[in-house]
């Protein structure tokens, strides 16, 4: 791309739908300077923030999801999505994008689906092994569909389908080149292993308690624990900084040095997550939350262990976390097989592939 091109992007409500978008926006930036990027997200939603912090301009939707009891902000939802379905129609019309694309999110329907009404190339990113219901309908009016996992065509257009995973952060190709420095920036013992935690920005009631059980067995077994509680958590948790080892963590921005310090990891399986991962390719264990539009988590993770590449336990089988991770601990083979495993499973091109396909359709438009 040489010439002046308006690209708009709709992705948000978690990381796993803002920092695909980003990554893909910072891919378009490097190829074409001149490209005018816009985001479109949901009001009051963490896009609104993290998006301006890395560069970009970003129009607020009023839309959220649909919850699994009666609410109030169910009987909204007919009136927020014709609202947000009017504002996307303005924001297109007045931004004239070449294409519109959508990392998921609740803003991303609205905007994906005004997008096809206008005859507007669009590209759906889809990042788990099962989609939710917003991305099966708009699919058959999407342009590509850029999919993680095989075995999609059962819920995409075959012909509209091309496996490129999901985008990572550039930092994360590099993790194996940085460890001496992680350690130093965590203040790590070096005659320790290093038992990394994630729970997801806003943090995973379920893992917490579980590190909190065990945080005397942890020590035991001579592991420390950089533990990312999230900001719900964070004040809940804070005080076992004291203890020897353990130290917690709202939210780690230097995720690649989190990454290059862990000799384990114990995740929620979001599928942002599952990407870097497999090109970290650490001894996992996830946990996926149950609390997830048709349970896509335990899919995502189960979609890796199958392949003997991480292991699972349900949060309703937490119980033998200590019987699992001992039996981790004590397999060094195991352990490697796991890694080689993961990697075998990673899409380092993710980005570039992706960007390709929406070159395409820019070309295509033209």
């Amino acid at each position: 791309m040489r010439n002046t091109v308006n690209i708009l992007l709709s992705g948000g409500g978690t990381g796993g739908h803002i920092y695909p978008a980003i990554a893909i926006a910072n891919e378009l930036k490097n190829r074409n300077q001149s490209a005018n990027i816009l985001f479109v997200g949901a009001n009051n939603r963490m896009e609104m923030e993290k998006v301006p912090q890395a560069g970009y301009e970003i129009k607020g939707l009023w839309i959220s999801g649909i919850q699994r009891k009666l609410t109030i902000d169910n009987l909204m939802f007919p009136f927020k999505l014709i609202s947000s379905c009017w504002n996307a129609f303005k924001i297109i019309r007045q931004f004239k994008p070449s294409v519109v694309i959508g990392t998921g999110g609740f803003a991303s329907g609205p905007t994906l689906l005004v997008a096809n009404w206008l005859k507007i190339p669009t590209l759906i990113q889809e990042q788990n092994s099962y989609p939710g219901i917003t991305n099966k309908l708009l699919a058959k009016k999407t342009a590509k569909i850029c999919v993680a996992y095989d075995g999609m065509e059962k819920y995409f257009p075959a012909d509209k389908l091309i496996k490129t995973g999901n985008p990572v952060r550039n930092d994360l190709l590099q993790v194996t080149n940085v460890r001496d420095e992680a350690i130093s920036f965590f203040n790590l013992n070096l005659q320790k292993r290093t038992l990394l935690v994630l729970g997801g920005s806003l943090g995973a009631r379920a893992i917490n308690q579980l590190i909190e059980k065990n945080i005397d067995y942890l020590v035991s077994k001579n592991i420390q624990v950089i533990w990312q509680t999230g900001k719900l958590y964070y004040e809940d948790y804070k005080s076992y900084d004291a203890v020897d080892g353990i130290q917690t963590h709202t939210f780690l921005n230097q995720m690649n040095f989190a990454y290059a310090a862990a000799d384990f990891i114990i995740s929620r399986a979001g599928a942002s997550s599952i990407s870097e991962l497999c090109i970290v390719a650490k001894p996992t264990i996830f946990i996926p939350s149950p609390n997830v539009a048709e349970d896509h988590q335990t899919k995502n993770a189960q979609a890796v262990v199958n392949n003997n590449a991480a292991l699972m336990i349900r949060e309703s089988a937490l119980t033998s976390f200590k019987n699992v991770f001992d039996d981790l601990l004590n397999d060094e083979k195991k352990q490697i097989e796991l890694g080689l495993n993961m990697n075998k499973m990673a899409l380092p091109e993710a980005t570039f592939t992706i960007v390709d396909e929406i070159e395409k359709l820019i070309t295509i438009n033209k």
